[in-house]
């Protein structure tokens, strides 16, 4: 492994450089131009490139050090600029292509010295984050691949459900589940952990598990309101790193077509239907209540919708309407409801979020989008 690379056009001055360099032990390559110098980096991968400011090939050493600063492989690599031109507005031009530092000419041996070994630190604690960095995504990414492997499948039969779930670029707390209590009676609900990190998406998978192994003492599942004032007095925000969570949650009596439902300071499910004249009605279907964890003696309320024929019910999380567009306005709740009014019976959730991300300014969503939908003909 070379440890410096020398671009200096000047015999005399390159042979002080390696002198010097060669005398402390490290491993010097050189090269005279620009373009021969940009080609032994991309080889040799040395951690300190000194590079004279004027280099001649039709490239000096600004362009040089710009190219380095943005390659993929190489920006790690500590630079030199070494000039005879050593003042301020030089130093400025420098530093702002991505410079480390400036040498001046002549060259002092003793700085030489000094900021070629300073340079090789960086370069190395460069490395080590890149590599933490690399590590961390890693984990991220696998964290993220188990919360995903523990929410379900679309599911088909007598109550069609499709489901999504659009992590955004930090690992955050989203989370859903549906399952049959019994024959007659589907559960299903939506939670959103406060924050983001490693940390939200634990206790988002906890509350998941406690829920789908129904682990709550002498509580019945049937009763929304039950289930929110169990989860409140389980996990309350100080016993869990001052993270709480919001959560919609439903039972629908299939037999009677009648949704029982409570929230705890989530947005609401959205219940789209369409009358035998093709109209469409919209009910939002929310009750009061502070969000899981926030103050123990919380109280939660439930309530009573009766389904009518041919509805489609949406949950959500806030991920959806909350998405900067390019005219720095927020979509906003109202028109994403809008947005589920209007999806057509056939349409597939994936043409819903789709239609949500053509609005987001960014390539990337701030926060992870959640989506549910359950057919209720």
């Amino acid at each position: 492994m070379t440890d410096v690379l020398i671009i200096e056009p000047e015999v005399e001055t390159e042979a002080i450089l390696v002198t010097a360099l060669t005398n402390q032990g490290y491993r010097v390559a050189t090269c005279r131009h620009g373009q021969e110098g940009l080609a032994m980096a991309e080889t040799l991968r040395p951690g300190v490139i000194i590079c004279a400011w004027e280099i001649g090939d039709g490239m000096d050493g600004l362009t040089l050090g710009r190219r380095i600063k943005q390659h993929p492989t190489l920006h790690t690599v500590s630079l030199l600029l070494l000039t005879a031109k050593y003042n301020s507005v030089d130093r400025v031009k420098g530093l702002e292509i991505g410079a480390d530092d400036l040498l001046p000419k002549p060259v002092n041996i003793e700085e030489l010295n000094a900021r070629v070994r300073a340079g090789l630190r960086l370069h190395q604690l460069t490395q080590d984050l890149q590599q933490q960095k690399q590590r961390l995504e890693a984990e991220l990414a696998e964290a993220e691949g188990y919360v995903r492997s523990l929410l379900p499948p679309d599911q088909t039969g007598k109550i069609p459900i499709q489901s999504r779930f659009l992590p955004s670029q930090q690992l955050g707390g989203d989370c859903y589940d549906y399952y049959w209590l019994d024959p007659d009676y589907l559960v299903m609900y939506l939670l959103d952990v406060s924050g983001h990190g490693l940390g939200s998406a634990l206790l988002s998978t906890s509350v998941l598990n406690v829920l789908r192994s129904q682990s709550l003492p002498d509580v019945s599942f049937y009763r929304p309101e039950k289930v929110l004032a169990a989860l409140n007095e389980t996990f309350q925000m100080g016993d869990q790193n001052q993270k709480y969570f919001t959560i919609w949650y439903g039972v629908l009596n299939c037999a009677n077509r009648q949704l029982l439902y409570a929230s705890a300071g989530h947005p609401p499910a959205v219940l789209v239907s369409v009358g035998q004249d093709q109209t469409i009605t919209t009910q939002r279907l929310r009750t009061s209540g502070l969000p899981v964890g926030m103050l123990p003696d919380a109280k939660y309320k439930w309530q009573l919708c009766q389904v009518p024929p041919n509805s489609n019910l949406y949950l959500f999380s806030d991920g959806l309407y909350e998405v900067l567009q390019s005219n720095q306005e927020y979509v906003g709740l109202d028109a994403f409801i809008d947005l589920l009014s209007l999806a057509k019976r056939e349409d597939s959730i994936d043409q819903i979020l789709q239609s949500v991300i053509q609005r987001q300014a960014s390539e990337t969503a701030s926060d992870d989008m959640s989506l549910m939908m359950v057919h209720i003909d």
